[in-house]
Formats: C-alpha cells, sequence, structure tokens
C-alpha cells in the first residue's frame, strides 16, 4: 500500500464513496434507489462494524460513514416525498437488518462438509452477541425515526435553508443514535467514564459524517427537481 495512503485519507475516500453512490443511486433511480440503498446501507455498516481502525489517534468503527449515509437517504426522501416516503425506508433499512441476520444466524446452524473451510470465518464475522444486534437495531429505529420528525419540524419552522434543517435533524440524530447503542450494548460492561469516551468519539465521527453530506443533499436535490411528478410538496 502508498504511504500516503493513510486511513484519514481512506476515511475521506469512503465518505465521498458513501455519498456517491447514494447520489448515483437518487439520480438514476429516484424513490426506488434511496430505499434500495437504505437496505444496503444497513447491512454494509452492520459488517463493517466489526473492524477497528486508528483515526487521527482515536480508535473508530468502519460502519460509521454507511450507516450515517442512510440519514442523507432518508432527508432526501423527507424533501421530496414526505415523511411516509421516509419512514417507510426506516422500515425498509430495519426489515433488511433483522432478516439478514436471522438468515446468516440459520447458517451458521447448518454442519459444514469435512472440506469446509470458511465456517470459522462466518462465525467469526456474523456469530454477533444477541446483546450488540438488539442495540444496533435499536438506536437505529429511535434515531431514524427522530431524523424524519425533526427534518419536518424543522422544515416546518425555518422552509427556506435546507442545509439548517438538514444539519440540526442528522446531528442530534446521530447523538441519540450513539449514546442509545452505547448504553444498551455495553452499560454494565464498562465503567462509566470509558462509556462516556465511546459515546463521544464515536459522535464526533458521525458529525463530520452529518455536516459533510450537506452539499450531496443539494447535488441531489438539483438532479431531480422539486416539479417532478411524484414528488411531495410540504
Amino acid at each position: 500500500m502508498p504511504v500516503w495512503m493513510t486511513n484519514e485519507v481512506l476515511w475521506g475516500l469512503l465518505l465521498i464513496l458513501n455519498f456517491g453512490f447514494i447520489t448515483i443511486a437518487w439520480a438514476i433511480w429516484g424513490k426506488v434507489g434511496l430505499l434500495v440503498w437504505i437496505a444496503i446501507a444497513g447491512i454494509t455498516a452492520n459488517l463493517q462494524v466489526s473492524k477497528t481502525v486508528e483515526i487521527l489517534g482515536f480508535t473508530a468503527t468502519l460502519g460509521n460513514i454507511v450507516y450515517a449515509g442512510s440519514f442523507l437517504a432518508t432527508d432526501i426522501l423527507s424533501e421530496r416525498y414526505g415523511k411516509h416516503a421516509a419512514r417507510t425506508g426506516v422500515w425498509i433499512g430495519f426489515f433488511s437488518l433483522v432478516t439478514f441476520t436471522v438468515l446468516m444466524q440459520v447458517a451458521l446452524v447448518f454442519h459444514p462438509a469435512a472440506s469446509d473451510g470458511m465456517q470459522m470465518y462466518l462465525e467469526r464475522v456474523f456469530g454477533l452477541l444477541p446483546r450488540i444486534v438488539v442495540a444496533s437495531l435499536t438506536a437505529y429505529l429511535i434515531s431514524q425515526r427522530h431524523d424524519i420528525w425533526a427534518y419536518q419540524f424543522w422544515r416546518e419552522r425555518f422552509p427556506g435553508p435546507i442545509w439548517l434543517r438538514n444539519n440540526l435533524s442528522t446531528i442530534v440524530s446521530q447523538l441519540i443514535d450513539s449514546v442509545v447503542f452505547t448504553l444498551v450494548a455495553f452499560l454494565g460492561v464498562f465503567p462509566p467514564r470509558i462509556l462516556m469516551e465511546i459515546v463521544v468519539t464515536t459522535y464526533i465521527f458521525k458529525a463530520v459524517v452529518a455536516v459533510a453530506d450537506t452539499p450531496f443533499l443539494y447535488l441531489a436535490l438539483k438532479l431531480r427537481s422539486a416539479d417532478d411528478e411524484d414528488a411531495d410538496p410540504l
């Protein structure tokens, strides 16, 4: 790997790729593209979260970028189609994550053939602790539903600046997600000081991603104008 290809550079590249793919899916397929992306993001983020890396001296998981990208997708849905479409996206993401987890847990129960060399690796990747899975699903559902509510709340009060409602809703939602996930997953496992460190460092990275999605939101809305026949005006 080239010397310049540091984790910080790769993190930025992953962020651009993530938002870029969301924008492409929206530009080509519109609402359907975003709903598909939300399902992809839920599964991908929960696979990437098992890998930790060092970024700027902090330990972080890779899943934060892809997971945070789902908030951009629901914000676009909220802006163009209203809160009901955004809620549909949240439930599709929730359903995708639940079914994927269940199907893979069943797959692990199958007795591997004598020639199989993948069972041990699949167990390490998909043998998730039930508490971690519950924490992820709970945080996802609560934070995403808040994001949809908050986006419409700020849209009604400040109908002009899209960047304001996008950031106010997403940044707070990311804080809720970090707190809920950490408490459900690790309360009683780590002392309070460690729990606070996990919440703070996780939230910092998610907040950066939340702010970085703003230009992509404007780009996405420009690619498909508000005059689309299926747009849902406020």
